[in-house]
């Protein structure tokens, strides 16, 4: 556990015999930024000078600097945290060329309090996030994570902490998504523990040194921050992220309110990647019980002006990966969409091009299906001229072919683990070429939702056999049993070192003369 005292923040004043008044704080909050550094387009994927010259262009480490700063001004000698719910990591060419430390480095200059570890921090093992903590000075805090046994991260990473904030103690739990062993790369020895039975035993240990105000700083999805909010009593307040959930009293596409209440429990996202800042007032009586909450996240678009000398440093940094991102590699004669809302539950055109793109690669190898994760699929990419830069923020993670061989019904068993989490959004979502599916759901998951599973042989669909050897192509994330695709490991003649996927893509996408992105119905949903 940490403690440390927050400087500036107004302190509350009370004479003796006298009740203390009603308690404020400002919570200033972001969640997975995904190494969106530079600033954003409408897609979620890198803007371009053109696009900053005609306004068109939102977020970025430089606009969060400035928002934070000018509120920090606001707020002076009030209550106020800065947060982030996890996720900095992964998503573009910063964190492929830098490996958090760009990340690192601008957290650091905007001013964090603390930060959540997100499951994407494990993308690179538990090296990877140590390098990170080593290069901040905020807590980076996680609650039910068992690091004793991992010697890069043991006594790394505080399971809570506590701030004074105006006279008054802060307590900030936390936890992860456990499945975080199945959608990164955590390794053997960190052990997750129950995400709300955690929470409990953190809330009680801070009840016991007398914090009455606890904020649960969550990466688990607003699903499961809404089952903590009604079932760990003590929790004031839930700051999450992980489901890239948009909440906001005013845009009307929003997923809720700007906070969800559950009970008395507010509980808040702020989308994802770098596009707002979450500004949320939290009023608390003198027994520490919330009154109030009240609040709507900021959007930072072209009217927020980037910090200068944060755009100065991220413009030196991009210098040497710049000519990369700029080369053209093809046209799209109109946007391919790639949106996480789609792409983990239905088909989608960016699903269609990346499958398309990875059996078209090795068909002459035998290879008959495709499967490729909807999380695996970062953002989309707009009409006109694909660059090299467009296709790795949809591509981001290094991921290069595999190809390997299954029967009929490990294939119908992949695709029902893929279909599984489609209530939660979760990135397994199965997007597919040479193969037809129909999934159900009505059906309980995992007890057959799926149906009518037909594969592309010698030109014509036929229905799958479960005892037949059929020859896949994915990823090495999903072949060594990533997104819960464990029956994937294990395969025969696997083969996991084919080239880059994104290089897969870009070369596809070139061949293909202007792409035109489609879906066909290769999969059904009921």
């Amino acid at each position: 556990m940490f403690h440390r005292l927050m400087a500036g923040a107004a302190t509350l004043a009370m004479t003796a015999g006298m009740a203390w008044a009603d308690y404020k704080i400002t919570i200033l909050h972001t969640n997975d930024i995904h190494s969106r550094i530079e600033s954003i387009n409408k897609y979620d994927s890198t803007c371009n000078a053109e696009g900053e010259a005609e306004g068109k262009c939102f977020g970025g480490v430089a606009r969060i600097k400035t928002m934070v700063d000018a509120k920090r001004a606001e707020l002076a000698g009030q209550n106020y945290l800065v947060l982030d719910a996890g996720d900095p990591f992964q998503g573009s060419l910063f964190y492929t060329t830098y490996k958090g430390a760009a990340e690192a480095e601008f957290m650091q200059a905007i001013g964090y309090d603390v930060m959540a570890v997100g499951n994407h921090e494990f993308d690179d093992g538990p090296v990877g996030l140590e390098k990170f903590i080593d290069a901040v000075s905020f807590p980076v805090i996680s609650g039910n994570l068992d690091l004793s046994s991992e010697p890069a991260l043991k006594g790394k990473v505080g399971n809570h902490v506590v701030l004074e904030v105006g006279g008054e103690k802060i307590g900030i739990i936390s936890v992860l998504a456990t499945d975080t062993v199945d959608t990164s790369s955590p390794g053997p020895n960190v052990v997750f523990q129950d995400e709300i039975e955690s929470l409990k035993g953190d809330v009680a240990a801070l009840e016991a040194e007398g914090v009455n105000k606890i904020i649960a700083l969550t990466h688990v999805g607003l699903p499961k921050d809404m089952d903590i909010a009604a079932n760990v009593p003590g929790i004031d307040l839930v700051v999450g992220g992980h489901s890239h959930t948009l909440l906001s009293n005013t845009n009307d596409r929003a997923k809720g309110a700007y906070p969800v209440m559950v009970g008395n429990v507010p509980v808040v996202q702020a989308y994802a990647y770098s596009k707002y800042l979450g500004e949320l007032v939290v009023t608390f009586d003198d027994a520490g019980n919330v009154t109030a909450a009240k609040g709507e996240p900021i959007l930072l678009d072209a009217s927020v002006t980037p910090d200068a000398a944060i755009a100065a440093r991220v413009a030196e940094m991009g210098a040497p990966i710049e000519e990369m991102k700029k080369r053209v590699v093809a046209e799209a004669s109109a946007a391919i969409e790639g949106a996480r809302e789609t792409c983990r539950a239905v088909e989608c055109p960016m699903g269609n091009l990346v499958a398309d793109a990875m059996l078209d690669r090795v068909k002459d190898q035998g290879v008959q299906i495709a499967i490729q994760n909807g999380g695996g699929l970062r953002a989309s990419i707009d009409a006109g001229e694909v660059t090299m830069g467009e296709v790795l923020t949809v591509l981001p993670f290094q991921n290069t072919l595999s190809t390997f061989q299954v029967s009929g019904q490990t294939v119908i068993d992949a695709l029902e683990n893929g279909v599984s989490q489609v209530e939660d959004g979760k990135g397994r979502f199965p997007q597919v070429a040479g193969l037809k599916f129909t999934f159900d759901m009505s059906v309980a998951p995992n007890e057959g939702r799926v149906s009518d599973v037909m594969v592309m042989e010698n030109g014509a669909w036929g229905p799958i056999d479960p005892a037949k050897t059929y020859g896949l192509v994915s990823n090495n994330y999903v072949r060594n049993g990533g997104d819960g695709y464990k029956m994937f490991r294990d395969a025969t003649n696997a083969y996991d070192y084919g080239p880059d996927l994104a290089d897969v893509t870009a070369e596809f996408l070139a061949k293909s003369g202007p792409y035109a992105p489609y879906t066909d119905g290769r999969i059904t949903r009921k």
